[in-house]
Order: C-alpha cells, then sequence, then structure tokens
C-alpha cells in the first residue's frame, strides 16, 4: 500500500552521504574516463530500444550507490507497484493513476487478474480497450473515405481543438510521426484562445472536407469550448457561402453532426453542441491531461497514421512500462535518469534541464516536456499537505539539433550555469539524404547528411565533458590574450539516447521514459506529482476580470491598481 506520509528524503542516510559528497564536489570526467577503461560500459543501459549512456554525467560508483539507496529508502519500486495498482496516489485528488493501464495489452499476462482489472468498481482493461476499439473503428472509416462531410466528400483535414495535455501531447506525436501519416490527410491543431489561432488554422481550408475533433473532458474547457464555437460559426459560414447549406436550424445541426466529434465524457454537453454522443470518445478521471496521449485524445493521431501504428506506438510505451517495473534499480533506465535529476537538482544548483533531440521530426518535443515535467512537479508542499524539504522540479527546454547548437549552447558549454542535458538521436533517418556537390573541404561529394547531423551529436557531448584546456588552447597557437575566452571548463553533464529510427514504438518509448522520470523524481521529494492546482487561481481570476476588460465600470474598479492601469490603456488602445 502507498504511505499516506511521505518519507522525508533529507533524513535518510543516503540523502546526508550525498550531500556530505556534494560538499566541496569537484567533478574530473577527464580524469575518470583516464582511469577506468569500462566506464562508458558499465553507465550505459539499454531499455527496449533505447540505448542510455550516462558515463558522461557528474556520478561515480559511491554517488551512484547512495542515489539507489535513497530510491529504496523512500521506496520508488512499492509506489510504482502502488500507482500500476490503482491505488490512489493521487491524494489531494483522491484518484488512481493508471496512464500505464492505457498502454497495456489485453489480458496481459501476470498483470490482468482473471477476474479483470477492477479499480472503484470499473473494468479498467476492458473500458480501455473497449474505447480503443471505437477510436480505431471511427479511424478506419475517416481514412477509407467512408466517413465523409455533409456533402458526401471524404475527409482530408482533421482540425484537433483542444488545450494543454489534449493538444501538446497529439501535437508532438503527429509531428514526430509525420513520414506514418497517410498520404492525402493533414492534422492542424488549435489550441490557444488568441483568435489569431483558430483564424490560422481554418485559413485555406475546404469546409467540404474538414473535420473537427473538440478534445475536453468536461467539454468546458473556456479556451476549447471558445475555440470549438468559432470553428463551428466558421464551418456554418463557409458552407453557406460555398452554396451548400441552407439558412435553416435542421442543416445547421446535420452539418455540425458530420463535421465535428468530441474527446469527452460530458455527453449531454456534448449533445447541446450538436456533436452526436455516438461519435464521443471518453477517458477517465485517472488519466491527468498531461499523461493522456495515448488515450482517445489521441483520436487525430489515429486518423492520421492509423490503428496498426497507434498500437506499436502504444506497445512501445509499455516496454518502458515494464522495463521500469521489472528492472533492478541500479539498472533501471527511468530511476537512474531522475535520481540524476535529484542529484543535480537537489546537490549541485543546476535549476534547469534542457532535452536536445538531434531528430527534426521530435523538434516539439521539448515544449511537450515542459508541461509533463513542470505542471507534475511544481509544487512545494508534499502529498500529505506539509511542506517539502527540498527544491523541487526543474526548468525543462531546448530545441532540436544543431538550432540550438546557432542560440544557446553557448550558455552549456561557457556559461556560470550548470545545466544537465539530454540528447536524443536516431541512427536511421525517416529521410536518408546525400550532399551529392559538397564543398570541395569538410563536406565531400556524396556525404550522408545524416552522418554530418550525428558527428554534432557525438561532438557536443564529448565537448561538454571534457572541454578544452588552456594548453590545448595555445597549442592551437591562440594568442595569450585571447586564451581564457577560448577555454572550455567540461564537466558539464549530458545523457545520451540513440534509438535504431523514430518508429511509432520508440516515439512511444521515449514519452514513457520521461514520464516515469517525473514519478521517480516526485516520490523522492514525496510531491504528488498528479495533481495541478497551480493552473487554476489565474483561471478563475481571468473569469472575474473579464467584466472589466470587456468595459464594466465597477468591475474595473474592483481591480489592484497595476491592474486597472494596465486595462484602461487596453481599452484607451482598442478603440
Amino acid at each position: 500500500m502507498a504511505e499516506n506520509t511521505p518519507v522525508d528524503p533529507t533524513s535518510t542516510d543516503a540523502w546526508k552521504q550525498l550531500a556530505g559528497i556534494a560538499d566541496g564536489f569537484t567533478p574530473d570526467l577527464r580524469g575518470w574516463f583516464d582511469a577506468d577503461a569500462d566506464r562508458a560500459d558499465r553507465y550505459t543501459f539499454q531499455a527496449a530500444d533505447l540505448t542510455v549512456d550516462l558515463s558522461k554525467g557528474l556520478i561515480t560508483e559511491e554517488i551512484l550507490g547512495h542515489l539507489v539507496q535513497l530510491a529504496q529508502d523512500v521506496d520508488v519500486a512499492g509506489r510504482y507497484q502502488a500507482m500500476i495498482a490503482g491505488e490512489h496516489i493521487n491524494a489531494t485528488e483522491d484518484r488512481a493513476v493508471l496512464h500505464t493501464a492505457l498502454r497495456r495489452p489485453k489480458n496481459a499476462a501476470g498483470l490482468v487478474p482473471p477476474a479483470g482489472f477492477i479499480v472503484d468498481g470499473q473494468d479498467v482493461d476492458a473500458d480501455v480497450h473497449a474505447t480503443l476499439d471505437k477510436v480505431y473503428a471511427f479511424a478506419d472509416k475517416v481514412r477509407s473515405g467512408e466517413w465523409t462531410g455533409v456533402t458526401g466528400k471524404p475527409i482530408s483535414t482533421v482540425v484537433n481543438i483542444g488545450i494543454g495535455g489534449s493538444d501538446l501531447g497529439p501535437v508532438m506525436v503527429y509531428e514526430a510521426l509525420k513520414p506514418y501519416v497517410k498520404p492525402g490527410l493533414e492534422v492542424r491543431f488549435v489550441s490557444n484562445i488568441d483568435p489569431t489561432d483558430v483564424y490560422e488554422k481554418t485559413a485555406g481550408l475546404d469546409p467540404e472536407t474538414t473535420l473537427f475533433i473538440v478534445a475536453s473532458k468536461t467539454f468546458g474547457t473556456l479556451e476549447t469550448l471558445t475555440n470549438a464555437r468559432l470553428a463551428r460559426e466558421w464551418l456554418w459560414a463557409e458552407l453557406a457561402s460555398a452554396g451548400v447549406l441552407d439558412d435553416t436550424d435542421a442543416a445547421r445541426t446535420d452539418a455540425v453532426a458530420k463535421h465535428f466529434v468530441a474527446v469527452s465524457t460530458a455527453l449531454d454537453k456534448v449533445k447541446a453542441f450538436g456533436i452526436d454522443p455516438e461519435n464521443a470518445f471518453g477517458f477517465w478521471d485517472w488519466v491527468g491531461g498531461r499523461y493522456s496521449v495515448d488515450s482517445a485524445i489521441g483520436t487525430s493521431v489515429v486518423i492520421a497514421i492509423g490503428p496498426d501504428n497507434w498500437r506499436e506506438f502504444l506497445a512501445g510505451f509499455h516496454a518502458i512500462d515494464e522495463h521500469t517495473r521489472t528492472a533492478p534499480l541500479e539498472q533501471n533506465v527511468p530511476v537512474l535518469m531522475g535520481l540524476l535529476n535529484v542529484w543535480y537538482t537537489n546537490f549541485l544548483n543546476a535549476q534547469s534541464h534542457a532535452v536536445l533531440p538531434y531528430a527534426q521530426y521530435l523538434h516539439r518535443f521539448p515544449a511537450y516536456l515542459q508541461q509533463l515535467t513542470m505542471e507534475s512537479n511544481g509544487k512545494s508542499v508534499r502529498w500529505d499537505g506539509s511542506p517539502v524539504t527540498t527544491d523541487t522540479g526543474e526548468v525543462f527546454w531546448g530545441e532540436p539539433g544543431t538550432n540550438g547548437q546557432h542560440a544557446f549552447y553557448q550558455l552549456i558549454h561557457q556559461g556560470t550555469r550548470l545545466v544537465p542535458a539530454d540528447f536524443i538521436a536516431v541512427a536511421n533517418p525517416a529521410h536518408p539524404l546525400k550532399d551529392e556537390t559538397g564543398d570541395g573541404a569538410g563536406v565531400q561529394p556524396g556525404q550522408d547528411v545524416h552522418t554530418l547531423f550525428m558527428a554534432n551529436y557525438f561532438a557536443q557531448t564529448k565537448a561538454l565533458a571534457f572541454g578544452k584546456t588552456a594548453d590545448e588552447v595555445r597549442a592551437d597557437g591562440v594568442a595569450e590574450s585571447i586564451v581564457p575566452a577560448r577555454v572550455f571548463s567540461g564537466n558539464r553533464p549530458t545523457t545520451s539516447i540513440l534509438a535504431p529510427a523514430l518508429t511509432p514504438s520508440v516515439v512511444g518509448q521515449l514519452i514513457a521514459l520521461y514520464e516515469h522520470i517525473v514519478f521517480v523524481e516526485g516520490t523522492v521529494w514525496g510531491i504528488d506529482s498528479f495533481d495541478q492546482w497551480g493552473v487554476e487561481l489565474g483561471k478563475q481570476l481571468a473569469l472575474q476580470v473579464t467584466p472589466a476588460v470587456q468595459g464594466d465600470s465597477a468591475a474595473l474598479e474592483a481591480q489592484d491598481s497595476s491592474t486597472k492601469a494596465l486595462i484602461a490603456k487596453y481599452l484607451e488602445l482598442r478603440k
């Protein structure tokens, strides 16, 4: 059973030993590698298709031993088992946390009891797979052309309307798996309540071949429902302009029924909007938004890549779930990566963490991780309501590949802040291209461009680890006055993650890897990684402020002086 009171990590002997090591800690990656020919082998691990090299991290056997002991002291393995068993580890909402059930195969051997996986009276696996089957059947109808718009034309564009986890996950996965998208199909994503977003995403679309998916569990999310209404008005206006929509309520209702579906459990609200409740796909309270991409929230992507590829995507998640469940702590990749983040954050004073995918199709992965990591672990109270005893969370950020090298790597290499970084790459690109001309110097004719790209991936972690000494700079003939500016200190920690290719399975593996990293950190810190009360206050205040922005003088007077002045200036400029 999950404990009601979290262990205070700072009270453990492991924490005290780590604090002692950190006091005056001077890393020496050059020396460590020189003294240990097996370091790379010993700190490289396999999790499904992911090869994960931790050897360029700031760890020794002593440090790693204490980190693993810390995981034992706070019972990471026990809490993980409690999570996948359906215990209510989301304390503030009194809910189970079962995103792992979204990707568990039917009748998974050793995981599903013969009588079914019953949580709070719900047969979880039966419900998950019933919903998946419904989503798959709908996706097949759209992909085959059986589902048509109001004029009988097949769908060519799907527009997903959601925000937060209902947007960041699907758009990231869609971008990551672009090579698997059915030719002739396109998915667009609307999230921001800025009217520019819905305007731009509907620009140029044919209303007769456009399908909207409104993703909102409660069908009450302000931004999503506002954008859905704007999209509905756009559909009616564009169909009328094309001369294919009569000016009757019945015709408009029929158009919505053919061009809108929902991901929601609020069937009454779905129906009131005009969507046939039969075309609503549900998910459950035990799935947090940022953990929901592999639920019906991913319907737009299932349509795009097809059910078979989606099944492979889910299998990738499950492979990492099983690795996390069964691998010993000292060989458990999410556990080790989570513990390393604790080491960097709590003992070496790192405040941010870069994720640097050397795969262009993963260009939205850092943005996706921002919600997953910071909404989960940006907490200052523990799951029992007591104050935290440590710093929690990191600022996650990043950009893909060499784009980042020409932007912010300067700070990572030579800045005063410690920025641990994860480098992610694939061996086989989706589009292997050759530079047939070359430049006559470093790039030879016929050069495989992916090898140039990967050379940067390997070189960056090497440079960050080992740097360049003043004597090495002088040996290059650099003027003495410039030498200090050309020195690289090294000892900048990185983790290298390498996969065979960016397949649906590998994308699922990467997402699950970071989900469980978040879990490990949250368990060490004793926080509830599955609620998100911090997003509520601003939303509540926005509703209170709206009348003032609309010109209500009494509401304006009720604001603080700064907000009142800003709104007054806005109203002046809006005129």
